[in-house]
């Protein structure tokens, strides 16, 4: 079972490696949106962790980026173990 702290900290990362893909892929915020079918301040608030999105937000991303959303989660949820145990 999750802690809210745990669950906090994999949605901050997750949102931290979401940035990272597309920095990485040297896409825009607009880029991203356009081809999410999102708002480009959607994806800025997402990334800013202004907003928490919901599954057909990060679904519409990840699919933009061509990453597997499930991946991305494990990814986090490694982060965030790794960064509490310090």
């Amino acid at each position: 079972m999750l802690t809210n702290n745990l669950r906090e900290a994999i949605s901050v990362h997750v949102a931290d490696i979401l940035k990272e893909q597309r920095e990485k892929q040297k896409f825009s915020l607009g880029q991203i949106a356009r081809k999410a079918g999102l708002a480009r301040q959607t994806i800025a608030f997402v990334e800013q962790k202004v907003q928490s999105p919901s599954l057909d937000t990060l679904l519409r991303i990840t699919s933009a980026l061509d990453v597997d959303l499930a991946k991305i989660i494990v990814r986090a949820q490694k982060r965030a173990l790794r960064n509490s145990s310090r």
